[in-house]
């Protein structure tokens, strides 16, 4: 069966390409090779069963800064096609959206099903061929094209399109016909942490700063002072709010985190320290003055029942038995020692992190094609011409907020203007 474009992958980047070329080129013959039964399950799952469509981040400069990987080659092509153009996209099909108070887009409906809905139905009203449990064994080069093969069926094609995501198989298959392959590896995960602090308080979520710290290969000279120790830069820092599970740490900042230190934290084979600012407007030293006064005005008053700053009652209880202070301690007995500890369980929570969790609403990989081997004007290999990608099967990964989305319509919108421009009428 002859087409003049496949693509390989039912999900929101190969759905946004096939309407896309469609609708530019109607005269062209267009087929989706979905390997399931099922198209656009991503979508349907993102962000909370909602789908977080893209960011309200309108300058592509500081839209790139959310990118881990794929921060300077998606300059350009955010200049093309930006959440504007995406909005107005779903916008101009009778979806609706809403910008959240924190930046990300969702459907107005709350409902991933809405975006599902929109596509398929472009897709089907464009004469987008949809072909399910098609799941493609092989592809090659041939004269003319492309030829794929699937458990029973042959096809061939003019231009061929992989959005296959993190798909094993298909990485290998670019590999043996000459592309580079960067080791994927998980991008948004959260911390698996077993400490007391933590045990019994899930749900609390408050705006902190984190930062993994650099880790000691040699042990700390004992002849150092370590007032005069210059504070060394972590490897590593978010902000945002951080969510206390009952596995460990996730939230915003967690995620950032796990996202911009993908490898380095698989090197260190998901087992370090992270550091936990819970008063972030405080420093380790300003807070200790903090307290020095608040000792001095708050005199009578048992340390355990008064929260001298703005964090929930259960966790201001266990930082402050973290710190060595007893239920019935007054400030007015607290030693300087007990106020430093307090002051560092509320500036520099140590924690000892033995693991990861992918996090439930998004499963990103960094890793994939070498974005060395990809033109990024119109997301062409330049190592198989005729052949392009779209979405996360190239090495391309951002932290949560819309911004993976957004990867995922971008890079469809350049390999659709590119492939439609090639096209002629009277192609058959």
């Amino acid at each position: 069966m002859m087409f003049d474009l496949i693509i390989v992958g039912g999900g929101a980047a190969g759905f946004y390409a096939a309407i896309q070329v469609a609708e530019r080129a109607p005269h062209l013959r267009i087929a989706i090779l979905e390997r399931g039964k099922t198209v656009l399950s991503k979508v349907k799952v993102s962000g909370g069963g909602r789908c977080n469509v893209t960011h309200g981040e309108f300058s592509p400069k500081e839209l790139t800064s959310h990118y881990p990987r794929g921060e300077r080659e998606l300059l350009g092509p955010f200049h093309k096609h930006a959440p504007m153009g995406v909005m107005a996209f779903f916008e101009d099909r009778g979806v609706p959206l809403k910008i959240e108070a924190d930046g990300r887009v969702f459907p107005q409906s709350d409902s991933s099903q809405s975006i599902i809905d929109c596509l398929v139905g472009e897709a089907e009203r464009s004469g987008v061929k949809l072909l399910r449990n098609s799941s493609v064994k092989a592809f090659k080069r041939t004269g003319s094209g492309w030829e794929l093969t699937t458990m029973n069926k042959a096809y061939r094609c003019r231009k061929l399109l992989l959005a296959t995501g993190s798909n094993p198989k298909i990485w290998q298959q670019l590999e043996g016909m000459g592309h580079t392959i960067i080791p994927p590896l998980p991008s948004l995960f959260t911390f698996h942490i077993a400490d007391e602090r933590l045990k019994g308080i899930p749900g609390i979520s408050v705006p902190a700063t984190v930062e993994v710290p650099v880790k000691k290969r040699f042990g700390q000279r004992r002849d150092l002072n370590l007032k005069s120790r210059v504070r060394e830069e972590p490897l590593l820092w978010a902000e945002g709010p951080v969510l206390i599970t009952h596995w460990g740490l996730s939230g915003p900042a967690i995620l950032k985190l796990s996202a911009w230190g993908a490898r380095l934290l698989a090197e260190y084979n998901y087992n370090f320290k992270v550091i936990v600012n819970w008063c972030p407007e405080y420093s380790q030293g300003s807070m200790e003055a903090y307290l020095q006064e608040i000792k001095a005005t708050e005199a009578k008053k048992t340390v355990l029942r008064s929260p001298v700053v703005e964090l929930p009652k259960r966790l201001w209880s266990r930082l402050v038995h973290a710190a060595g202070i007893e239920p019935a301690d007054r400030w007015a007995e607290l030693s300087k020692e007990k106020l430093q500890h307090l002051a560092q369980q509320l500036t520099a929570s140590s924690f000892t992190v033995v693991g990861k969790s992918p996090f439930k609403e998004e499963f990103v990989t960094a890793g994939g094609v070498s974005l060395k081997e990809i033109n990024f004007k119109n997301m062409e290999s330049k190592v198989l011409p005729g052949l392009y990608f779209a979405g996360e099967i190239v090495d391309v990964d951002a932290i949560t907020g819309g911004f993976n989305f957004q990867n995922a319509w971008t890079g469809p919108s350049l390999a659709a203007q590119d492939i439609a421009s090639l096209a002629h009428p009277d192609y058959s």
